[in-house]
């Protein structure tokens, strides 16, 4: 006969460190993560069946997790920053970096494993061992992290404001801002832009006067736009942005092929998730700047 909960509680004695995982919460930053990592080894967790590298932010409480949280620490994101570099070489640390950036949520736990995989066999070139599951699932996040930068650098549309700044809004899978910035910054040094991640509350912004001949300005952080601005940015569009506007609109429906449309093609190269960010798909039905003129 099969014992109630409270017959078991009276024979029984559990300790809830066993019923649970050890947890430990970095801030989600890269920095926070190799603070986490120095903290495991330095407390000889390394080795515990059940641990996770858990962001904060991506961290749900329960009553029966025990959790330890630490705060990131320069010094010692450093000291372990080194060690990999050392390990990992300049190929590797690209990929924990991109999956840092991924903010998948057991990602500090699989980068960790990859990490304790490199510290255990360092003559070892570990990223080429497809076999290890947490070396697969690693690369396989990189490389959706790639498509996610490459799509970005393609689709994003930059619109002229009032305030002579070209404004991008985005909305990525992952955080990609970090990635693309470079990109951009090579290829529009001439003019003031900045790209606002609405996902994530920051963006990056160019300042052109702050560029020397030889050399672009650095990327300048930016945070807490105005949200009227944000989900109007009609709002601030200068004359010339309205008319550019019309121009590729009408531009884009007019040398649209009707019989050679492709609607299941065509989400495959521009998925629909990016369509609400591009001016060509805003055309108003009917509008008289879009009527073929033959």
């Amino acid at each position: 006969m099969s014992q109630s909960l409270s017959e078991i509680a009276e024979t029984q004695t559990y300790h809830l460190g066993q019923l649970t995982p050890s947890i430990v919460l970095y801030e989600p930053s890269f920095e926070g993560w190799l603070s986490a990592v120095f903290y495991v080894y330095a407390s000889r967790l390394q080795d515990h069946e059940s641990l996770q590298l858990t962001a904060q932010d991506r961290y749900i409480p329960s009553l029966i997790t025990q959790s330890t949280s630490v705060s990131t620490d320069e010094y010692k994101a450093e000291r372990v920053l080194v060690k990999l570099n050392k390990l990992l070489g300049r190929s590797g640390m690209r990929h924990v970096l991109w999956g840092v950036l991924s903010e998948k949520d057991n990602i500090g736990t699989i980068l960790f494993q990859v990490v304790k995989y490199a510290i255990g066999y360092p003559s070892r070139h570990i990223m080429e061992d497809l076999g290890n599951l947490d070396v697969l699932e690693l690369v396989q996040t990189v490389k959706s992290v790639g498509r996610e930068k490459h799509r970005m650098e393609a689709f994003v549309r930059f619109e002229h404001t009032t305030d002579d700044i070209y404004f991008a809004r985005v909305e990525p899978d992952f955080n990609v801002l970090p990635l693309i910035g470079e990109h951009f910054r090579q290829r529009y040094q001439d003019q003031h832009w900045a790209i606002y991640d609405l996902a994530r509350g920051y963006g990056i912004y160019y300042d052109k006067s702050k560029s020397k001949p030889s050399r672009p300005a650095a990327l300048q952080t930016i945070t807490d736009l105005d949200d009227a601005v944000l989900r109007n940015p009609t709002s601030i569009h200068s004359e010339d942005e309205q008319r550019y506007q019309k121009f590729w609109q009408g531009y884009f429906t007019n040398v649209n092929i009707k019989e050679r449309k492709n609607p299941r093609l065509h989400k495959q190269y521009l998925p629909q998730r990016y369509w609400k960010y591009l001016s060509e798909k805003q055309v108003l039905p009917n509008a008289e700047h879009l009527q073929k003129r033959r």
